[in-house]
């Protein structure tokens, strides 16, 4: 138990045990001191210290009561009221600020986050209003940026970051939104130089790396593409669609080995049906000059999705490639012919079954 004190030196005591961090013994003297009245909102910030937030509300409550003109603590009661939950009574607190100082661009920036948290679509007249107030409003800025970049209105969004960068040049949301800009309206070298800077900065996340990623395949940087998405991958290495696009992006630098590795990997991760990844399969293995095992994958394809006409035909092409028997090849493609007269590809199949039977004829007159 801690002696009482002298008044004075009760306050000066618990004053000191709060800045070093013992709260619940500076809530014992606080408590203890004669005129609650003034150490209402010292109590309620020991208490939101110690992370009882109701016992912090009601002695907040009590303080708003006794000094209903102090405006710091009633703006900290107003955010903690928000932070329960209890948003109705967060406004009503806010809209009390206002009335002390309603030029203050934190009180209206504060009670738009408790707008927003309810859908109150006038949030935004909130931020707004902060940055009518003050211009380098970081906050509000992002916040107003945001919005016009979900709207699609890109060249507002764009204003408002130049603004906000003007004064913090190394502003990660902000230059992440310049980001997200560009790339949305596919202005993918700018998109990659902020993206860029987001990582110069030392800021790293699956959606920084992911986007980065696509951006270097817009622009044929496949290699970088794919280092990129490798570190995106990192933060989720079962993304059996990464490693997919990954095998993609080696395929459109002829390195088939890795492509098929890749795309191996996503087929085993996905649970879904795979007809895409495996023509895609079928199609690295024939680049490779592995027909047979083209075949089987192209045949997989076709069984995860029979509607799918381009693997069947990709099964009697490569069979083309893979029979020496000419009369193997012309089989292959009277069967096509007769079991996918629809085919979008039926002309092309028809024009090399001419082709084979003419070579066949020539041969025999040999």
């Amino acid at each position: 138990m801690l002696k009482v004190e002298a008044q004075p030196s009760v306050l000066s005591t618990a004053d000191s045990l709060y800045l070093k961090g013992n709260y619940s013994k500076a809530i014992i003297l606080y408590t203890s001191y004669s005129n609650q009245d003034e150490i209402y909102s010292k109590i309620a910030k020991s208490y939101v210290a110690t992370g009882n937030y109701e016992k912090a509300l009601q002695y907040y409550k009590l303080n708003n009561k006794a000094n209903p003109k102090d405006a710091l603590s009633k703006y900290e009661y107003a955010k903690l009221l928000s932070k329960t939950k209890q948003f109705e009574s967060s406004i009503e607190v806010f809209d009390d600020l206002m009335n002390i100082d309603y030029r203050n661009p934190n009180y209206h920036y504060e009670m738009g986050l408790v707008l927003e948290k309810m859908n109150d679509s006038t949030a935004m007249n909130r931020f707004r209003s902060a940055f009518d107030l003050d211009k380098t409003h970081q906050k509000a800025i992002f916040k107003i940026a945001k919005h016009f970049l979900i709207k699609r209105k890109h060249k507002l969004s764009h204003q408002y970051i130049d603004t906000g960068l003007e004064t913090y040049a190394d502003n990660v949301q902000l230059i992440s939104l310049k980001a997200q800009n560009y790339y949305y309206q596919d202005y993918y070298k700018d998109a990659k130089i902020w993206f860029q800077k987001l990582i110069d900065l030392g800021e790293s996340s699956e959606f920084i790396h992911e986007k980065l990623s696509l951006v270097h395949a817009e622009l044929s940087e496949y290699s970088s593409a794919i280092s990129q998405r490798k570190l995106a991958l990192k933060y989720n290495p079962y993304d059996g669609n990464a490693l997919f696009v990954i095998g993609t992006y080696y395929e459109r630098l002829n390195d088939f080995k890795n492509a098929e590795k890749y795309i191996l990997q996503a087929i085993k991760l996905k649970d879904i049906p795979l007809d895409h990844e495996y023509q895609k399969l079928g199609m690295v293995l024939n680049r490779q000059e592995r027909y047979k095992e083209a075949i089987q994958a192209f045949k997989t394809a076709l069984k995860e999705d029979p509607d799918n006409l381009a693997s069947a035909f990709f099964i009697v092409t490569t069979k083309d490639h893979y029979y020496a028997d000419i009369d193997s090849k012309i089989k292959a493609y009277e069967d096509f012919i007769s079991q996918y007269s629809k085919s979008p590809f039926l002309s092309f199949a028809k024009q090399r079954l001419s082709e084979l039977k003419n070579e066949k004829f020539f041969k025999q007159k040999e």
